[in-house]
């Protein structure tokens, strides 16, 4: 299996899966096992996908140090990889919370990525969902029945995470979407959700670190699910202001997982975008 050794020694797994021009893929969670991914509803069979395990999860080292987990830090693990690959610059896709990864890394290195996908990120420097937008989100499932036990999860434990999944789908049932959560690929460590968002903007530094993103002059693409419960449109809405000339796209029927739930249009908006048609 592929590793590569990054800044502080440790070794981070990747691997490539499909054919073509190389695109970086980032999983969210934090935490989880990129396998979670797949080939991103067929994407593989235009482009080859670079899977990146991040540190601390999937089949990646654990650092000693867990503040080496922050999103902010593992802006340094990309840079490692792009140096590994012998690449000059990168395409980079990245998932939920690892678009914050993505987007530091962009900061740092403007002109080593070539263009940026952003798949329901989770927002620009932390976590910004809309509450009002979530309640108004999951109420709007309150005929399912599955919805009484999802409404009452408590969403800062790892069973209440669990117990919200039915939410960050457009359609959900256990026979068609249990699949897609395969047992060990979320992180088991009590510690690294916490770690991961440590590199948050505060109230006080967040306009410098919009600055810095502001700066970032790559075509960027952002992807949301106009059913996503879990996170909501408006952290893409968010991102999407933040990158002059950026383009959105909201799926209609798509969730927090579009590659999933609309393939056939996923795809074709990303290699548009990648192909050259990235910027609106």
């Amino acid at each position: 299996m592929p590793f590569f050794t990054s800044y502080d020694g440790l070794r981070l797994h990747y691997d490539q899966v499909g054919d073509g021009p190389p695109l970086v893929v980032l999983p969210g969670g934090p935490g989880t096992d990129v396998r979670y991914l797949r080939d991103l509803g067929g994407l593989s069979a235009g482009r080859r996908l670079i899977r990146v395990d991040a540190r601390a999860a999937g089949r990646s080292e654990v650092p000693a140090d867990p503040a080496t987990v922050s999103f902010v830090e593992q802006a340094r693990d990309v840079e490692e990889l792009r140096r590994h690959l012998g690449l000059e610059t990168l395409d980079v896709l990245a998932h939920s919370a690892g678009s914050l990864t993505a987007q530091e890394y962009a900061a740092v290195h403007p002109y080593r990525v070539r263009r940026l996908v952003l798949v329901t990120p989770v927002g620009r420097a932390g976590r910004e969902a809309d509450p009002a937008e979530i309640a108004a989100l999951r109420a709007a499932r309150r005929d399912e029945p599955w919805f009484a036990q999802a409404a009452g999860a408590d969403e800062q434990s790892p069973l209440g995470r669990a117990r919200l999944v039915p939410f960050s789908w457009h359609r959900w049932t256990p026979e068609r979407r249990r699949g897609e959560y395969v047992p060990g690929h979320a992180t088991t460590l009590p510690w690294l959700r916490a770690a991961f968002y440590a590199g948050s903007a505060t109230v006080e530094t967040l306009p410098g670190r919009l600055e810095r993103l502001r700066a970032v002059r790559c075509p960027v693409l952002v992807m949301a699910g106009a059913s996503d419960g879990l996170i909501g449109t408006a952290p893409a809405r968010l991102v999407h202001e933040t990158y002059a000339g950026s383009r959105l796209e909201v799926f209609t029927e798509s969730g927090h997982r579009p590659w999933v739930e609309q393939p056939e249009l996923f795809r074709a908006v990303i290699e548009d975008f990648l192909g050259g048609g990235g910027v609106a």
